[in-house]
């Protein structure tokens, strides 16, 4: 990375601050990579995370550079990592970049003592671990007090978030964005292989098995649908999960085939996806994105969250009342039986994403959000760009 100064100009840097990094599964490790992988074209990204191994190290990720600190110790599903204000302290960026949920890197970041311009990308609330949100309250609300920006994936999660109403005139709405074209194609034999071993028609599932992915419902859904459910991806619940598949009598119909390298294929042979989520812990749902762009009609929830702002009830596929296996049941069976509307969804899922969820519109936006950073901070390195 050259950062050497070219007439007296430099390209801006940022220290991204989130929870884990690929290969780490999960929507916000998803995004934090295209967005970085992205932004690396205009300012210099430094990236620090938790290391899983409980070892410290620093790596280059796709170009990237990735510092993993350890891990003390996991509260209620997030990483302790003191090593974090230590790398706080240390940081020669220009902005630092905070992704939340993340009480350990709120609470290093605080200890740090720095006072670099602050943004932050509000992923979710705490939703499930009550006693840790109370406690952590003061502490969070004192960080977004700081915070010169606060981007927000959706105008639904922005309106439905508590946090976040004392701080709305510093939210700007930038939706996450995929590549698109990485989407639209498939290897036809691999989709073909899919359908010749688990038949036709196909509904397909993407995500980690964890509570608020809603899948005890979708599973009890199934014995109302002629069809198999192929699930894609692992978590602590796969073991409860296929018990209930085998207590329904449904695992003929219910896959569990856990990670896969190239989940494309799995997108193209399916006839529809489906999102079953239960609570706001799924914020926006970016595997949708990927059924969109792969031209799949999806059957999501109606959560107050931007699960029902990604796709579109009766344009881009149909969203039901969440934990209601019936009208999981009906959707999917609805458009299964509907080629026409299938097909129509499936179309307009894909422009949506073309129009509205692009990779290269969510770096642009948050560059452009740099640049308003830098320029309402007087204090700023006035010879940090960022690059057009």
């Amino acid at each position: 990375m050259n950062n050497t100064p070219v007439n007296g100009r430099r390209r801006l840097r940022v220290l991204h601050v989130g929870k884990y990094y690929p290969p780490h599964a999960g929507g916000i490790e998803t995004h934090l990579s295209a967005l970085c992988g992205g932004l690396r074209r205009l300012v210099d990204v430094e990236i620090m995370v938790a290391s899983e191994d409980g070892t410290s190290r620093e790596e280059a990720v796709d170009g990237v550079p990735v510092t993993r600190v350890a891990t003390m110790m996991d509260v209620a599903s997030a990483p302790v990592c003191p090593g974090m204000v230590r790398g706080i302290r240390a940081t020669q960026a220009d902005i630092i970049h905070l992704h939340l949920p993340n009480p350990a890197a709120v609470l290093a970041y605080l200890a740090s003592g720095r006072n670099l311009p602050l943004v932050a990308s509000y992923h979710s609330d705490i939703v499930r671990q009550k006693v840790l949100g109370r406690g952590f309250a003061p502490f969070l609300q004192r960080f977004l007090r700081r915070c010169v920006a606060i981007i927000v994936a959706s105008p639904n999660y922005l309106d439905s978030s508590p946090v976040l109403q004392r701080h709305r005139q510093r939210c700007r709405v930038i939706p996450y964005g995929i590549a698109g074209a990485d989407f639209r194609e498939s290897d036809e034999r691999q989709v073909d292989g899919i359908r010749q071993r688990y038949g036709s028609p196909l509904i397909l599932s993407v995500g980690r098995l964890v509570y608020y992915k809603g899948l005890p419902y979708l599973i009890r859904a199934m014995g109302q649908v002629g069809a198999r459910l192929l699930i894609v991806g692992d978590g602590p619940l796969r073991a409860i999960l296929e018990q209930e598949a085998a207590a329904l009598e449904v695992s003929d119909r219910v896959i569990f085939l856990g990670p896969v390298p190239d989940v494309r294929p799995y997108y193209h042979a399916a006839d529809v996806f489906v999102l079953a989520s239960v609570a706001r812990s799924e914020a926006f749902g970016i595997v949708q994105l990927e059924a969109m762009a792969s031209g799949v009609p999806v059957v999501n929830t109606w959560l107050k969250s931007g699960v029902p702002f990604v796709s579109r009830n009766g344009r881009t596929g149909l969203t039901v009342p969440p934990e209601d296996p019936d009208a999981l049941a009906d959707a999917i069976n609805l458009l299964l039986a509907d080629k026409e509307l299938r097909a129509r969804c499936g179309a307009a899922a894909r422009r949506r994403v073309q129009e509205d969820f692009s990779v290269e519109t969510m770096v642009e936006r948050t560059a452009q959000l740099y640049r308003e950073v830098l320029a309402a901070q007087p204090a700023c390195d006035a010879s940090a760009v960022v690059e057009s």
